[in-house]
């Protein structure tokens, strides 16, 4: 695909048929589906000049692929004939259709996807914010800091290593015990395992909320000796001191503990302008947009789908997520822009790769209501598989470029 330049010269003028916010993706999957569809007046807003293939950034933290290769420029993953303003969205006046951007322009549509992703509330932890991507500590979530993952996974001989997991919906549910496990697996090979502590935080009463799964990654957290703070979360970092505080929300309790390694995942929300607008689901204490749970269609605005991270379903927020939801939206627009009710449903589906070993993974394939939906029925995917493993490492990732991105998958 040939992208289209950024928008520089071009007028915002005249109102646009749809407007998808977001160029990660979820939004570039719908477009990409809607110009197959014979829709062709799409504008993507997105003001990034990068798309980042993120499942492979666990990967790139734990030594195992580049941080190049998760990178492409947004104009080649833009579908031909979707017209591209590169700039931010700020606000949504959903009764007027009209998007506000950076710059005082204003979008006006008739049909508006949000997908805008989430943010990254690094200031939400006290000091984590002026500790991350110096001394000790580190964080996949962030592609200038996943690198430094594996120089410090790498560098360590002993002392203690801290994985931890915020108490908000994040993405890719997963990941921050996946980077726990690839940092034991390492440490085992050079054979300084028994010299590391190494402290795994979950704010859940469990590992992973789907049992099958759960009780495997039990086997695998033992097996590495792995000490799991369940119900407990990060609540403050001190760079200085290479300290961080545990909180077991079970009793109340506050431990400090002293780190040679800290590998922070900071809490997540919707963007400050979505969480702030008349989208919000106020059900969402963190503002994530109000969708049907199934047709993906904003409750009280029909003309408004949402979807990917910003959307407000109680399922795993994940890039398998997406690919299920896209077309889902895709096809409920359509529906709506014939003047007729949705007919495609969502059944929450989600996938996780669990990365247990550096050569070994977990597929879990679950629905709303937690039941396992294997997309290989004849393969047991409640093991550790190196298939798996490769699957995901080689496999996925064209997948997603040539497959999902173009609306094909």
């Amino acid at each position: 695909m040939v992208g289209n330049p950024p928008h520089g010269s071009q007028p915002i003028a005249g109102r646009r048929r749809v407007a998808v916010i977001g160029g990660g993706s979820a939004g570039i999957s719908v477009a990409a589906r809607l110009r197959r569809a014979g829709v062709t007046d799409i504008t993507l807003v997105e003001p990034s000049d990068t798309h980042w293939y993120q499942p492979l950034w666990t990967l790139v933290g734990g030594g195992q692929a580049s941080l190049r290769s998760t990178r492409r420029p947004e104009a080649s993953v833009i579908p031909d004939g979707v017209r591209w303003i590169r700039r931010r969205a700020l606000a949504v006046d959903p009764d007027a259709r009209i998007v506000t951007l950076t710059g005082g322009d204003e979008l006006a549509y008739d049909y508006l996807v949000m997908a805008p992703g989430l943010q990254l509330d690094w200031g939400a932890v006290p000091g984590l914010a002026e500790a991350v991507g110096h001394d000790r500590v580190s964080s996949n979530y962030a592609p200038e800091y996943a690198p430094r993952t594996w120089e410090l996974i790498r560098q360590m001989r002993s002392g203690t290593a801290v994985f931890t997991h915020p108490a908000t919906p994040l993405k890719c549910g997963g990941a921050p015990q996946k980077i726990a496990y690839l940092a034991a697996d390492y440490w085992r090979k050079q054979k300084v395992l028994d010299r590391i502590r190494i402290i795994l935080v979950i704010p859940d009463a469990v590992l992973f909320k789907v049992p099958a799964w759960g009780r495997t990654l039990e086997q695998v957290a033992r097996r590495y000796g792995i000490e799991v703070r369940l119900r407990s979360e990060m609540t403050a970092v001190d760079g200085d001191r290479r300290e961080v505080v545990l909180t077991d929300h079970a009793d109340g309790t506050k431990e400090t503990v002293h780190y040679d390694l800290l590998h922070a995942v900071p809490p997540q929300s919707a963007p400050d302008w979505v969480k702030t607008g008349p989208l919000a689901d106020p059900a969402s204490p963190l503002g994530f947009v109000a969708a049907d749970k199934y047709t993906l269609q904003h409750p009280r605005h029909p003309n408004v789908f949402a979807l990917g991270d910003v959307a407000n379903l109680p399922t795993s927020k994940t890039g398998a997520a997406v690919r299920k939801q896209a077309p889902v939206v895709a096809a409920n627009l359509l529906d709506v822009m014939k003047g007729k009710s949705p007919t495609r449903r969502y059944d929450g589906y989600t996938s996780c790769p669990l990365v247990t070993a550096r050569d070994r993974m977990l597929l879990a394939e679950f629905d709303y209501d937690l039941n396992p939906r294997p997309t290989f029925p004849l393969i047991d995917t409640f093991k550790e598989r190196r298939d798996m493993w490769v699957f995901k490492r080689f496999v996925l990732p064209p997948v997603y470029w040539h497959g999902m991105l173009t609306g094909r998958l």
